[in-house]
C-alpha cells in the first residue's frame, strides 16, 4: 500500500489545478498551495467566489481554476474587465439591450450575463463598478434575474458569480462608494492571491516556464540560467507581481541569443535589499507592519475602546477584514506569526 503524505497530497493538487488553468498556475510555495486547496474546497460548489489581490497575481488564472474544477466545466466562463469599459458602456455589455433602447442601438444584443447562463461569470476589478449600477448588480447576483436594456421582460440565468478586485472593498463600503449589501453578498468566500514577494520561492520555476514559453515562440532553446541572475530576481520586491516577471522574463528571452538566458538590467539587489531595509516595499506592506504594530501594542486584542481598532481608527469589521487580506493572524506559540 502506498502512503498518501499531505507533501504527496499537495503536489496532486498543484498538478491538478495547473492543468485546469492552462498549465499558468505555476510554483510550490506553501502561499501558493493555501490558495489551491481554496480553490477546490470551493469549486465543487456553486458560491459566489471574491477573488482579492494585488494588481499582476494572477486573480484571473485563479477564477478559471474554479471554473474548471466545477460541474460548469464544459460551459462558458465569460470574463469582463470592469475597469475596461466606459461606465455609460458598462450596463448595456452586462445586461444587454434591445433594438433602439439608446442612440447607436441599432440591433438586440444580449449582455455578458445571459452568455454565462449555465457557466461562471468572472467580473474582474469588480470595485471599478459605478455606484448607480451595483443595485442591478446586487439583484441579479442574488435573484439571477434581469432586464435588458430598452424592455421590461424579465430574464432568467443560470450562472456562478466569480468576483475579483485589488481594491479595499469594505474601506469602499465605509465611505459610501460600494454598497453594503452588494460587499456582503459577494464575499461569501473570499480567496486572497498572494503577491510574489510572498512566494519567492516559486521564483526559479516561474523563471523556467516563462523562459520555455517564450522561447518556443521565439524559436529559441533558453535552458540556462545563472544563479547570480536568479538570486538578483529573487531580492527584487516585484511591485507588478508575476505580470511584472513574465514581461522581464519575455525581453530577457528576445535579447539572448544562445541558450543562456541574458537579462537586460536586472534591478540592482543590493540598492532594492538597501531601500528594503529603509521603507516598506510597498503600501500593503507599510499598512501590514502597521496593523501589526496596533495589534501587538494592544496584545492582540482587536474591539473595545484601548484595542487595535480604535488605536487604529477604524471600525472592527475594517480591520479584521485589513488582517484577513493581508494575512495577519495571532502569532504562534514560537512568536511567528501564522499564515492566516
Amino acid at each position: 500500500m502506498i502512503e498518501v503524505t499531505a507533501d504527496w497530497r499537495n503536489s496532486q493538487l498543484v498538478d491538478k489545478l495547473r492543468e485546469s488553468a492552462g498549465a499558468e498556475i505555476i510554483g510550490e510555495s506553501g502561499a501558493l498551495k493555501r490558495v489551491l486547496s481554496q480553490v477546490e474546497t470551493v469549486a465543487a460548489t456553486s458560491s459566489t467566489v471574491l477573488i482579492l489581490g494585488e494588481t499582476g497575481t494572477g486573480k484571473e488564472l485563479v477564477a478559471r481554476a474554479i471554473h474548471n474544477l466545477s460541474a460548469r466545466r464544459d460551459r462558458n466562463f465569460v470574463s469582463t474587465n470592469c475597469a475596461a469599459i466606459p461606465a455609460g458602456l458598462l450596463e448595456s455589455e452586462l445586461f444587454g439591450h434591445e433594438r433602439g433602447a439608446f442612440t447607436g442601438a441599432l440591433a438586440r444584443e444580449i449582455g455578458r450575463f445571459e452568455m454565462a447562463d449555465k457557466g461562471s461569470m468572472f467580473l474582474d476589478e469588480v470595485g471599478d463598478i459605478p455606484l448607480e449600477l451595483q443595485s442591478k448588480l446586487l439583484r441579479v447576483v442574488q435573484e439571477q434575474e434581469f432586464e435588458r436594456l430598452g424592455t421590461a421582460r424579465t430574464i432568467r440565468v443560470n450562472f456562478r458569480l466569480v468576483a475579483a478586485t485589488n481594491r479595499d472593498l469594505l474601506e469602499m463600503v465605509e465611505t459610501d462608494r460600494f454598497r453594503r449589501d452588494l460587499y456582503y453578498r459577494l464575499n461569501v468566500f473570499p480567496i486572497t492571491v498572494p503577491p510574489l514577494r510572498d512566494r519567492l520561492e516559486d521564483i526559479p520555476l516561474l523563471v523556467r516556464h516563462f523562459s520555455k514559453t517564450y522561447g518556443e515562440r521565439m524559436d529559441k532553446t533558453i535552458d540556462v540560467v545563472r544563479p547570480k541572475d536568479i538570486e538578483a530576481l529573487i531580492r527584487y520586491s516585484w511591485p507588478g507581481n508575476v505580470r511584472e516577471l513574465q514581461n522581464v522574463i519575455e525581453r530577457c528571452v528576445i535579447l539572448s541569443s544562445d541558450r543562456v538566458l541574458h537579462p537586460p538590467e536586472f534591478p540592482d539587489a543590493n540598492r532594492v535589499g538597501k531601500e528594503a531595509s529603509l521603507k516598506p516595499r510597498s503600501l500593503a506592506e507599510a499598512e501590514r507592519e502597521h496593523i501589526l504594530q496596533a495589534l501587538q501594542d494592544t496584545e492582540w486584542v482587536i474591539g473595545g475602546p484601548h484595542g487595535a481598532a480604535a488605536q487604529l481608527a477604524v471600525r472592527r469589521t475594517t480591520l479584521l477584514y485589513k488582517m484577513r487580506r493581508l494575512g495577519i493572524s495571532r502569532p504562534l506559540i514560537d512568536g511567528s506569526l501564522s499564515a492566516g
